[in-house]
């Protein structure tokens, strides 16, 4: 499906897809649960989900003769992170918006974790003080101008690289690896979980995955706490996305799976649940998922699974997007483990 888009190698290659045997014991056993390890898949500032879509963006901003990579993100946005490390890779200079998306207290919140990994990459980072929206923001387009205005040549990457046109194209790529993937293990899975943000990630990965009729097998846990406003953002992402790589179905409004019960109690605070999630996931599996988006998607996973959402016998695919570098943004939080 992508073979007509350039890419650049941003990542070390297929990631990893391991079985949670403790996770999936510990809830009855009834649910194979299992995990692709999109925090594992490159060495550029401790990976994650929003490299695959740059690789396919990367190569349209080298070809514009841009200079810059200007993004925005929260203060502790994984995107944004990330951004930094491929402008570092690729010799550009990096200008990222850091607004206040989450109404978060802790002393050195934007001193630590993904903004502090930013900047010792040598990004150009402003704070701005601005509350949370999935959608264009003014202070990122002044950022582009800024960049204009003092000689460089900008390129646009919006936030979580979604709603570039580009944007959705990396996780139809995890879609058709994971389908080769299943040919090795043997099996199919019947549902694949991932968290819901800005919206390219699940669009991505439900266009791919529409290709074997699986497209409402895509289960998003919303994270934003606006999930009416991302789901239409999923929606249109995928749409562009099927027209893009030629998809020979049209995606609808019923593909877009989207459960809206644990995103509370706002964007980028865990709720209790989150917080209990994320250590039982840790002391089962030492795996590490983080407060603002992977906790959320662990515990909106292990919920369902109690629920019986899943059919006995199902075979559940967790995305593990990354993000773990933000919890160090919530160490009084987790201060006693």
């Amino acid at each position: 499906m992508l073979e007509k888009f350039e890419r650049y190698p941003l990542t070390f290659g297929p990631t990893p897809i391991e079985k949670l045997d403790s996770l999936t014991e510990h809830l009855g056993g009834a649910v194979e649960l299992y995990a692709k390890r999109e925090d594992c898949n490159s060495g550029l500032a401790f990976g994650g989900n929003k490299l695959r879509k740059l690789e396919y963006i990367v190569p349209d901003a080298i070809a514009s003769g841009a200079d810059t990579l200007v993004s925005i993100g929260g203060v502790q946005s994984n995107h944004t992170r990330l951004v930094a490390a491929t402008a570092a890779k690729i010799g550009m200079k990096c200008r990222l918006v850091q607004e206040s998306w989450v109404p978060h207290e802790d002393a050195v919140y934007d001193r630590v974790g993904n903004i502090l990994l930013s900047r010792v990459m040598g990004a150009d980072v402003e704070l701005v003080d601005k509350g949370f929206d999935i959608g264009i923001r003014e202070s990122w387009e002044n950022a582009l101008q800024d960049v204009k205005d003092k000689g460089g040549k900008p390129y646009a990457i919006p936030a979580g690289a979604s709603v570039h046109k580009y944007g959705g194209l990396g996780f139809v790529g995890f879609a058709e690896e994971v389908r080769t993937q299943e040919e090795d293990l043997g099996f199919k899975f019947d549902y694949i979980v991932v968290c819901t943000v800005t919206g390219s990630t699940h669009a991505g990965m439900l266009v791919g995955f529409a290709k074997d009729g699986r497209e409402q097998n895509v289960i998003g846990i919303d994270a934003s706490c606006t999930p009416k406003q991302t789901k239409a953002q999923v929606l249109d992402i995928a749409q562009k996305t099927a027209e893009l790589v030629e998809l020979d179905k049209e995606i609808t409004e019923d593909d877009v799976i989207l459960h809206e019960d644990y995103a509370y109690p706002v964007y980028g605070v865990p709720s209790e649940e989150t917080k209990e999630a994320i250590r039982t996931c840790a002391r089962l599996e030492g795996m590490m998922t983080d407060p603002v988006y992977e906790g959320k998607s662990m515990q909106g996973m292990m919920d369902l699974v109690q629920k019986g959402y899943f059919p006995k016998g199902s075979k559940v695919l967790y995305a593990h997007l990354g993000g773990v570098p933000a919890i160090n943004g919530y160490g009084y939080t987790f201060r006693n483990g």
